[in-house]
């Protein structure tokens, strides 16, 4: 019987160290779940735990191998979802669009389940009072609304992140996917790829790259 609960402390033990690893490796989404993906990483690691736990049948050796298992399995769908819009959009959903240039989109509302009160009432939390007001809102896949307002001094979202462009705030700036191009070519980057950060600020391009320092670019150059 003492066997026993020596291989419980060690079970809750491994159980414990295990989540801390998780939080630590791949961030604290998970406390805070806002994807599919941290919702699961959650549930699966609380289910082994809970479902081995007080299992006597299953060794420790077996316990830690299954939450090393585990381990991997996220890491491998978090840096695949990291790296490939695709594979993002399978694993995480895709967002839908309710605005489009202040008008709203009835059909992808129904779709998406949102009301028209419940989305003005998201709006009014957002300081905004009329559709005319945006250019374009999308319903996230936490609940939550992104919108980027129909007026360049009021840009709240990067231009790129993750190197990724976002072709909404480039339309706003007035510019083309060329000219940005060309801003991140003369900045001494080969490619948007490269780019971990890049902000449109009171006419200048701020770069973030994933490996060198920020650099400053002015944006009607």
């Amino acid at each position: 019987m003492q066997l026993n609960y020596v291989q419980l402390f060690i079970k809750l033990a491994l159980g414990l160290l295990t989540f801390i690893i998780q939080i630590n490796l791949f961030g604290k989404s998970n406390l805070a779940p806002s994807t599919a993906l941290d919702q699961l990483q959650n549930y699966v690691l609380g289910g082994i735990i809970g479902g081995v736990l007080y299992n006597p049948n299953i060794t420790t050796l077996q316990f830690m191998l299954v939450l090393i298992v585990w381990t991997l399995v996220v890491f491998i769908l978090k840096f695949a979802r990291d790296h490939s819009q695709i594979i993002r959009t399978v694993i995480d959903g895709k967002p839908v669009q309710v605005i489009k240039n202040g008008h709203i989109l009835v059909e992808n509302c129904m779709r998406a389940g949102i009301t028209a009160n419940e989305l003005m009432f998201k709006l009014r939390s957002n300081g905004i009072y009329s559709v005319t007001q945006i250019k374009n809102c999308i319903f996230e896949r936490n609940g939550q609304l992104t919108i980027i307002e129909n007026d360049q001094r009021n840009i709240r979202f990067p231009l790129i992140s993750d190197g990724q462009i976002n072709y909404d705030v480039l339309e706003l700036i007035k510019h083309d996917e060329s000219w940005l191009d060309e801003k991140i070519k003369a900045a001494g980057y080969e490619n948007i790829g490269q780019i971990f950060l890049g902000e449109y600020w009171r006419g200048n391009l701020l770069l973030t790259s994933y490996k060198k320092g920020k650099k400053k670019i002015h944006g009607n150059n």
